[in-house]
């Protein structure tokens, strides 16, 4: 055995490489989700995209190939999603103060529209939990209390579905139904009733104010990302030699600063490749 490994040492380690670069070089994209690969910092194509009236077995989904260290493959789910409205009080035209609880199913459309504006489908949930709150309370807004246990309320969903709908086509979603779970008149005193609507109130302006920025600060990280990308392109191609120290130099400080951390210890002979960096050019 020893004799095999140092007359074939340099094919076996060629080997193990390749089949390490061929490894990560493809994903199994299953049925329930779509695959958006995200080639610094812009995504370029999506594989199992959803596609209306489609038969199970005919998607895309399976094998995807991807570029190892350039592309990243993000998932995105392709099922019907759940957005929970709970205990939100809303005014109605009788000025009755009501304790509703409702929610939407939604499902993402476009995922390169979604990783663009919101990220992930928790970031398409913060978006749209504060604009459902608003459109069912302008909505409910206009109708009394006694309306909403008639076939009235049917109407009322219908024009909070398309309201939300609109809304939700900005971040590649597709609102399919809207429904209200309970209305009820709230519980304790008028004035408990009041200091927990202005407590609901500033929460949901906060939540607001947190899904707006954390929208701009993706976008801004994405277009930070691209002209990083880009940069590194045009220095690639000018000195690939600068480009190969540049990132040996990111990794080291990745591995040797988690390293320091904590309280393993990392052991290296001089001649590690590994280290070439560190012994400049000979």
């Amino acid at each position: 055995m020893e004799n095999l490994w140092n007359s074939y040492k340099l094919p076996i380690i060629a080997a193990i490489v390749l089949a390490m670069i061929a490894l990560s070089s493809i994903v199994v994209v299953p049925e329930t989700q779509q695959a958006v690969v995200i080639r610094t910092g812009e995504p370029v194509r999506v594989a199992n995209r959803f596609e209306p009236d489609q038969n199970f077995g005919d998607t895309g989904a399976g094998i995807v190939g991807r570029i190892p260290l350039i592309e990243r493959v993000q998932m995105v789910d392709k099922r019907v999603l759940n957005l929970a409205m709970e205990n939100e009080q809303v005014l109605s035209n009788d000025q009755q103060r009501l304790q509703v609880d409702a929610y939407a199913r939604f499902r993402i459309i476009d995922p390169v529209l979604m990783v663009e504006t919101a990220g992930d489908t928790e970031g398409v949930r913060n978006q749209l939990e504060p604009i459902l709150n608003s459109v069912l309370r302008q909505e409910l807004g206009r109708r009394t209390f006694a309306a909403m246990l008639t076939a009235e309320r049917g109407n009322a969903m219908r024009n909070i579905r398309d309201n939300l709908d609109k809304e939700a086509r900005q971040y590649g979603a597709q609102v399919i139904d809207v429904r209200v779970k309970r209305t009820d008149l709230p519980e304790g005193t008028p004035l408990q009733s009041a200091f927990n609507r202005m407590r609901t109130d500033r929460e949901r302006e906060a939540r607001t104010i947190r899904a707006t920025g954390g929208r701009n600060a993706r976008i801004i990280r994405a277009d930070a990302d691209a002209e990083a990308a880009r940069m590194y392109a045009e220095s690639y191609g000018k000195d690939p030699g600068f480009y190969d120290f540049y990132r040996a130099m990111q990794s080291y400080d990745a591995t040797f600063a988690k390293g320091a951390e904590g309280e393993s210890s990392i052991i290296m002979s001089p001649d590690n490749e590994y280290l070439r960096q560190f012994r400049g050019s000979r």
